[in-house]
């Protein structure tokens, strides 16, 4: 290793949000893409550009390029042409009137309010106003009594609210329509429309940019974000949680292949957004089995990345009478055998950032951070082959800090990429400066949320949800052999299948989440599966009529991440 006394500390942010559009109407249901692309995907872009220093690791899901892409199309042609908008709540800032049906205009009228209530709408006196009174107007007996007016200023605000802080600071339209508060014309709506759909646009070129001046690491996930162990074998959620109860099927078919697919489009989706192929996975969810490595290994990826609970199930599974050598931890290992360097994040420096510092000022946090990551410098000093990494979504966090996160992030990295014992950089610069990797002998399959996949598996709304998959996959499978399909035909079924086995449709089935959040996942999911079947030319069995899940209790983020998208 080449002689350098600076601990290498890497940022990994993951990007990522699942497929919302209604695959049956072509409509986003949920507005989360386009909000974070806003708010999260702009900051975060901008705190790079704003110190020429920082360095990071910016992971993004193919899925998620796809949506960035086409809502941006859509709203240029909007302005364009007046073609529909994809997202209703979006389409307040069209032309068009409010809808005069009592459901529908409940339904805007409620989606303008979902905001985080604090950092979101009572930051801003117009925005709480107007919340506020249509707080008393949300019911279908009352909602007749809410002007088009007031919807329609509800949807500014809360477009407005959810900017990223940069943007307000800079944007001389967002202080205008500050200032003005309420009352806004159908031309301010539209100006608003123009910066919102410049800001989506702008997303990917932005990353471009930054990772071909060397200041960041892009990474990807495979192409629909799939839990790649459980597509290659179901058992292998019993590696931590042995007694869990599996779904009917007993595995689920062509799953190799499947996984191998998914690898491979999220490559090509990546590198045609990019220019660049990936040297480094995020596996969905943080999710490795030693057949995901292997996996990765055979794509030629540099490095792929999880939790710590994880390695500590490894490292158990190799010597379970020894005490845990302190030493062990962030640093990679490589399974015998293969080239692939996997890296185990710091989980509580991590989850620092996502559930603890929002609560602090930002720049005392950051330097509650940068003393905690010191300190490991200096216990490492005289071992080398050591690199922490700090990895959690580039997302979800913020909303709950102050000013989106502004004077965190801003302190952050400030002080990493000056500190005398701290070198900010990169997963492959870590690689090229001759860090020697452990070796990893054996594996045990888990991912960032408690090292388990009890999250995607287990629970008998979840099994049922794996079940239904696997028909539909069964019957993919008898489609493709008949030739019934022409090659585009395939395709577009192929390319639905992978919406289908995204995990999130999993992650949310369970009694610990939000029923509203489990209903409109549940029915999105079956919503795919129904728009699978319909592409093969067959009709959807009568089970995806019903619900899959009829629980639904207070949220659990698993100490990992927030799921904003259920807020």
């Amino acid at each position: 290793m080449a002689s350098n006394p600076r601990l290498p500390v890497v940022l990994l942010w993951h990007m990522h949000q699942p497929q919302y559009r209604d695959a049956l109407t072509g409509q986003y249901v949920l507005p989360w893409t386009y909000l974070h692309a806003i708010k999260d995907y702009t900051d975060m872009a901008a705190h790079l550009e704003g110190n020429p220093a920082a360095r990071a690791v910016v992971n993004f899901s193919p899925v998620l390029l796809e949506q960035i892409e086409e809502i941006a199309r859509r709203v240029v042609e909007h302005l364009r042409t007046g073609a529909p908008l994809p997202d209703p709540v979006l389409g307040l800032l069209g032309p068009d009137p409010v809808p005069t049906d009592p459901a529908e205009r409940l339904d805007l009228l409620r989606a303008c309010l979902r905001a985080q209530r604090k950092q979101m709408i009572e930051r801003f006196g117009p925005y709480l106003e107007l919340a506020t009174i249509a707080e008393t107007l949300a019911t279908l007996e009352r909602v007749t009594y809410a002007s088009d007016q007031l919807i329609h200023d509800l949807a500014v605000w809360y477009h407005l609210a959810w900017l990223g802080e940069t943007v307000r600071r800079a944007d001389p339209l967002v202080s205008s329509l500050t200032e003005r508060g309420r009352g806004f014309t159908p031309e301010q709506r539209r100006q608003l429309l123009t910066l919102l759909g410049d800001l989506v646009r702008n997303v990917v070129p932005r990353y471009r940019r930054l990772s071909e001046r060397g200041q960041i690491e892009l990474s990807v996930t495979p192409y629909g974000h799939p839990i790649v162990p459980l597509l290659l074998d179901f058992k292998s959620a019993r590696d931590a949680v042995p007694n869990m109860q599996l779904p009917e099927h007993s595995c689920y078919p062509g799953g190799a292949e499947r996984a191998a697919w998914h690898v491979e489009e999220g490559i090509r989706v990546f590198t045609e957004a990019f220019g660049v192929r990936p040297a480094g996975c995020w596996p969905s969810e943080g999710a490795i089995s030693r057949g995901t490595l292997e996996l990765l290994d055979r794509y030629k990826f540099r490095w792929a990345a999880t939790s710590t609970n994880v390695l500590r199930g490894c490292l158990e599974l190799t010597d379970r009478h020894s005490a845990p050598d302190p030493l062990a931890y962030n640093r990679p290992y490589q399974v015998p055998g293969t080239a692939l360097n996997c890296f185990f994040r710091d989980d509580s420096l991590s989850d620092l950032i996502g559930f603890t510092y929002a609560t602090w000022h930002g720049d005392d946090a950051a330097h509650n951070l940068v003393n905690e990551v010191a300190q490991l410098a200096r216990k490492y000093a005289a071992t080398p082959g050591h690199a922490v990494l700090i990895a959690l979504d580039g997302e979800n966090a913020w909303e709950h800090y102050p000013f989106n996160g502004y004077y965190f992030l801003r302190a952050l990295y400030s002080l990493l990429a000056s500190h005398p014992a701290l070198e900010l950089t990169t997963l492959s610069d870590c690689l090229a400066r001759g860090i020697e990797p452990a070796p990893l002998r054996k594996v045990m399959a888990g991912s960032w949320v408690h090292g388990t996949l009890a999250t995607w598996m287990g629970d008998p709304a979840k099994n049922r949800a794996w079940d239904l998959l696997c028909e539909a996959k069964l019957a993919f499978d008898r489609v493709m052999l008949s030739g019934a399909l022409d090659s585009v035909g395939k395709m577009a079924a192929g390319r639905q299948l992978a919406l289908c086995e995204s995990s999130d449709w999993f992650w949310w089935f369970g009694d610990y989440n939000p029923a509203d959040a489990v209903s409109q996942f549940d029915r999105l999911y079956r919503r795919q599966l129904v728009n699978l079947y319909r592409l093969l030319g067959l009709e959807s069995p009568e089970s995806l009529s019903q619900p899959i899940s009829v629980g639904g209790g207070a949220a659990e983020h698993g100490g990992v991440m927030r799921r904003a998208y259920s807020d």
